[in-house]
């Protein structure tokens, strides 16, 4: 046999529209024969500098048109065009460069090809880091990078590094670059299944993607662009295709393989997955036809003793960035700079929702509650408590100690979420809901307590959620996941911090809401949404 090297991701096009930054920090010298282009690492700082701070606050032209599709589309339902037209409505504010599109401003992640002709001279990493640092810190984002100090004393950098960082090598003399901003919600609905070649049949694989898409539910804020991988050689490689996909990268692999082992999109599979989605009824996170805008079905070599198999999704805040650099400037990606002009002249026409004062007494708000199925569309007015992961592990300490629970923690709603900055002359930073997955396994304990009997946040819950709630009367009302700047700049009228200041955007806040969107997830009797889907 001949030997045979096949590029792994043979992408056939780039059809990316680029913005030039600037024409500075790169220059051509000759080697030799060879042209060696020299970029100065400051450049390397500007670009991440200017595509970490795009992407906090813009998004991609397509996938906005995405959203505009689902308006218009007379199959969708009102859940699917309430949540696409408050989605795009996030779109128009965040534009302003103030609040960011989600309050989760992510980790930072760049993948880069570095061609041999490039030459920097320093520790590329460290001069991205840089870039990422000073936007995290001259814009209006969220620190969520925890470092260990011990393997169980953690804190918080402050600055939102580290960042992951991955460079590549490869021939010619550009350098090219994907940055991602890399929201918890999407990273934790990241999942790799160990398979054989007995999935590799239509109907096993069928049942298994059918099985597989609930594992998603809707804590990672869809419509989901939807990445599925198949193969790999090797665990790692199979979960790197699926974040790539999933942002858009491979969309111009060939559609089909070859005996070299080349990755390839399989279009039939992706409209089959597409459709199972649909067919889901989980839709925009409350119901319908738009659990996924799309869908991208990679098939990749595997060793024949193992079949990874990879599923991953970038959500509402689709922040996925390219950059490049050239003897002709440094480029990035051009993101749409006018949302505004997709949103309808009207709003959908939906039904009045069921507005519920939060500033009375918790056993009339959940006497209110009691009323209303779910699904039922909600518009919250008055105070909610906000707490999410270590603040619930704080509270879970002191009941452990035999002291009380604190008295706001049974006399408000919990909104699980975490803000990012507060922008100079506003109430509130961009702040979206957390997911409420995390906070399941204290719902028993401190619903026995008197605590946490509403609770406010994004995503589907297990069957012990719905067994306290139903055991102590308790609610969880499901909130939009994704429009976190139009939430800060309509909706939040104030925040205060009233415990556990220490702990940054994870202390526990008071906060006065206005016309805030909820829906009923959880009941008192024991119904659940997602349970009945």
């Amino acid at each position: 046999m001949d030997f045979i090297y096949q590029d792994p991701y043979p992408i056939l096009k780039d059809d990316t529209q680029y913005r030039k930054i600037t024409s500075d920090y790169v220059n051509v010298e000759k080697l030799g024969e060879r042209e060696i282009l020299t970029v100065d690492p400051k450049g390397l700082e500007l670009l991440a500098q200017e595509a970490l701070k795009d992407v906090s606050f813009m998004l991609r032209t397509a996938h906005l048109e995405k959203l505009k599709a689902i308006l218009d589309d007379p199959e969708a339902t009102d859940n699917d065009r309430f949540v696409a037209y408050n989605l795009l409505q996030n779109a128009v504010v965040a534009i302003d460069g103030e609040l960011p599109s989600c309050q989760d401003t992510g980790t930072a992640i760049v993948m880069a090809k570095k061609g041999e002709n490039v030459y920097t001279g320093v520790d590329d990493a460290e001069w991205l880091s840089k870039g990422i640092f000073n936007t995290y810190q001259e814009r209006n984002l969220r620190y969520s990078q925890i470092v260990p100090i011990s393997m169980f004393e953690e804190k918080n950098s402050g600055s939102n590094l580290p960042a992951q960082i991955d460079i590549y090598a490869k021939k010619g003399a550009s350098y090219e670059f994907l940055f991602l901003a890399k929201g918890g919600g999407s990273a934790n609905k990241t999942y790799l299944y160990q398979q054989t070649k007995s999935l590799l049949n239509e109907k096993s694989l069928d049942a298994f993607i059918r099985a597989k898409i609930m594992d998603l539910g809707t804590s990672a804020c869809p419509p989901y662009h939807l990445a599925l991988v198949i193969g790999g050689t090797s665990a790692e490689a199979n979960l790197a295709a699926v974040k790539k996909a999933s942002a858009g990268y491979f969309d111009h692999l060939p559609t089909t393989g070859n005996m070299a082992g080349q990755a390839f999109r399989d279009l039939e599979w992706e409209k089959r997955v597409q459709l199972i989605c649909q067919q889901s009824q989980i839709g925009a996170q409350f119901g319908g036809k738009y659990f996924t805008h799309d869908v991208r079905v990679i098939r990749l070599p595997r060793h024949a003793a193992s079949c990874p198999v990879g599923l991953g999704v970038s959500c509402s805040a689709d922040r996925n960035i390219k950059g490049k650099i050239t003897k002709d400037g440094i480029f990035v990606e051009q993101l749409e700079v006018n949302p505004k002009r997709l949103l309808p002249k009207t709003a959908p026409h939906l039904e009045p929702a069921v507005e519920i004062d939060l500033n009375q007494p918790m056993a009339d708000i959940l006497k209110k509650l009691s009323q209303y199925p779910i699904k039922t569309r909600l518009k919250l007015n008055g105070t909610l408590i906000v707490a999410r992961d270590i603040a619930h592990a704080k509270i879970k300490e002191l009941l452990d100690a035999g002291k009380p629970m604190p008295e706001y923690f049974k006399n408000h709603p919990i909104y699980y979420a975490g803000p990012a900055k507060t922008p100079e002359g506003m109430a509130s930073g961009s702040f979206g809901p957390t997911t409420a997955g995390r906070m399941d396994v204290y719902v028993e304990e401190f619903q026995k307590n008197g605590g946490s009997m509403v609770m406010l946040a994004k995503g589907n819950r297990t069957k012990a959620v719905m067994n306290a709630c139903k055991t102590y009367g308790g609610f969880y009302l499901g909130s939009i996941g994704g429009p976190a700047a139009i939430l800060a700049k309509e909706n939040i009228l104030s925040v205060e911090v009233v415990d556990f200041e220490e702990l940054g955007m994870e202390a526990v806040r008071k906060i006065t809401i206005k016309d805030f969107p909820a829906f009923i997830i959880t009941d008192d009797k024991g119904n659940d949404f997602f349970e009945n889907l």
